[in-house]
């Protein structure tokens, strides 16, 4: 039987899965006009982290005014984009440090220090755009932060767990290495004489 630990070498890949996943949410978040819409019908207000969009209830055309006339926009929008591109940055080398044979542990806790740069600038563009959204955009009816907004959470909690995982890693560097010898114990239902 296989026994794949927290920290063996045979699951290396999971870390850069993880990373690849957050790429991918980070991508959802980016693309998607769900930051913030509506809350039930009628649907006349959705926004993304680029344009916020608006209509009559009657009517079929979104009229669309861009977050990046505002210098919130801009920075809310820079800020989440940096930490997505040093993101991706990570992943390649999460890839390249997991590739060769010997692991560069002090590469892997780098990496780490990375991503948690990466978890500062997306956690700056979350808190700016709801707080700045609310107070200089005007709504209509019921709003809420929708599903867009969530994957952009979701990316950034994923970043701030594999962060710690990479910083913790070289702290195992004996057992994903296979450097430890295992231990065996053996227990006998009499003791021997010898050992009274």
């Amino acid at each position: 039987m296989v026994v794949c630990g927290l920290a063996c070498w045979r699951c290396r890949w999971l870390l850069p899965l993880l990373l690849g996943l957050a790429i991918i949410m980070g991508i959802i978040a980016l693309a998607g006009r769900g930051w913030l819409e509506s809350e039930s019908e009628p649907y006349v207000q959705q926004a993304s982290l680029w344009e916020s969009c608006t209509r009559a209830e009657d009517d079929l055309n979104w009229s669309c005014e861009s977050l990046m006339d505002y210098g919130w926009g801009r920075a809310a929008a820079a800020t989440y984009l940096v930490g997505f591109v040093i993101l991706v940055i990570c992943f390649a080398l999460a890839v390249i440090a997991f590739s060769i044979e010997i692991l560069r542990f002090n590469f892997v806790r780098g990496i780490g220090g990375l991503l948690f740069v990466v978890a500062a600038f997306q956690i700056i563009g979350l808190v700016i755009y709801p707080v700045k959204f609310t107070e200089e955009i005007p709504l209509i009816g019921n709003n809420m932060f929708s599903w867009a907004y969530g994957f952009g959470w979701a990316s950034t909690v994923v970043v701030i767990g594999c962060a710690f995982f990479f910083c913790c890693l070289p702290n195992w560097e004996d057992e994903v290495l296979g450097n430890i010898k295992p231990t065996y114990y053996y227990s006998s239902p009499e003791r021997a004489p010898y050992l009274n």
